[in-house]
């Protein structure tokens, strides 16, 4: 039996709350506790971990938003800027679709593998929001942050507020909207195998932070006269569900150009598409295989997932959809590495829960931009890499 596939909830959504889709059972409540669970510090309820603190923490079940969510009409406000991008201007990524109503099927000769004979050719249309900071120095190279699942509206508030309490660095944002059907398409939006956002998020491989590179980042810089560093301690991205797995495969497969991750219920688990042989099982290979396989990268990451997270929305069965136990076992395998990463599990949370990222979003970007020189831009010859790894 055939369980339809759900659209992925971006970022800043509403909460899901999956278990009110039709035809489907509650999402389990899991408990942190549990035996084989990472260790974890509790914290008070409506509070976050330090920005400087490392390691596992539990957070909840209220929830407060931060204050840098909050405009200050005393700080420097950035420009905010706009504009489309076209499937027919790119050449990595020319449009794919699934019929609506459709969905993949097991491969018979592969039950780690999907089928989606529906997936065709279409073209499509994504925004893409660009945050300058007030306290950027034209001419010099800026430090910044990609985002999945965009534009984000709410970013350019909080990055005026942390730059001006000197939290973070004078950070420029970039905040993209997945290729294919979005949320306000009346045919739904498109996710998942076969689809547009599947192909860009769930592909293992370093494709999407080429096409970032090749096709984002020069327009951005031509269009608003600015300069992003190449420097990877200077590169941020961040996302939620499939755009936080994909988040962390840009800079897994392109180190060269990040080392700096946010994730919002992380899909690390087996949803790729097409079937790559190189890592049979998808993202839920980061932490069956690839980190604990692998010297240490420089990757600093913080990573959150709620109790209430997606368990197994998926016709393959396969013990590899559960989000809560892969966010889990990152904590796990990243801490065996030494890696230097935060990890928040979330009660009383859904996927990409909107209460949780407006509480700890401030929090997430002070840590993950910790080691970074709190300064304003410099000409690129004379800026001084920070060791993210400390």
């Amino acid at each position: 039996m055939k369980l339809k596939l759900l659209a992925a909830i971006v970022l800043l959504g509403a909460n899901p709350a999956w278990a009110a889709a039709p035809g489907l059972p509650p999402n389990p409540t899991r408990d942190p506790n549990t035996p084989g669970y990472v260790k974890a510090t509790v914290l008070p309820d409506s509070t976050n971990p330090p920005a400087d603190a490392e390691g596992n923490y539990i957070i909840g079940p209220h929830y407060v938003p931060a204050p840098e969510l909050t405009a200050n009409p005393d700080v420097p406000k950035g420009d905010v800027y706009r504009f489309t991008m076209n499937s027919t201007d790119s050449k990595i990524y020319p449009g794919i679709d699934r019929d609506p109503g459709t969905y993949g099927v097991i491969d018979p000769n592969n039950r780690y593998s999907m089928l989606v004979p529906t997936s065709h050719p279409a073209p499509y249309t994504r925004q893409v929001l660009v945050y300058v900071p007030k306290q950027y120095v034209p001419g010099t190279a800026a430090p910044f942050i990609v985002g999945a699942d965009g534009p984000d509206g709410s970013l350019p508030t909080v990055l005026d507020n942390l730059i001006a309490e000197h939290k973070i660095p004078a950070i420029i944002a970039i905040s993209i909207a997945h290729g294919g059907r979005g949320s306000s398409d009346p045919k739904g939006s498109s996710d998942a195998q076969g689809s547009e956002r599947g192909l860009e998020y769930d592909t293992m491989s370093g494709l999407y932070a080429e096409w970032v590179e090749k096709e984002v980042l020069p327009l951005v810089e031509s269009k608003y006269n600015v300069k992003l560093t190449k420097d990877p301690e200077g590169r941020a991205t961040m996302g939620g569900s499939s755009g936080g797995s994909c988040a962390l495969i840009m800079a897994w497969y392109h180190n060269d150009l990040y080392h700096r991750v946010i994730t919002f219920s992380g899909t690390y688990v087996n949803q790729q598409w097409p079937f790559n042989p190189e890592t049979p099982h998808g993202a839920w290979g980061f932490h069956e295989t690839l980190i604990p396989n692998s010297p240490a990268k420089p990757i600093r990451l913080w990573f959150e997932v709620g109790d209430t997270d997606n368990l197994n929305r998926n016709v393959m069965r396969d013990d590899m959809h559960d989000w809560v136990i892969a966010n889990e076992n990152m904590a796990k395998v990243l801490a065996a590495k030494g890696y230097h990463y935060q990890f928040v599990f979330a009660l009383h949370a859904g996927h990409t829960d909107r209460n949780v990222h407006t509480q700890t979003i401030a929090e997430a970007l002070e840590f993950v931009w910790k080691g970074y020189p709190i300064t304003p831009a410099q000409p690129a010859s004379a800026a001084k890499p920070a060791d993210s790894a400390k």
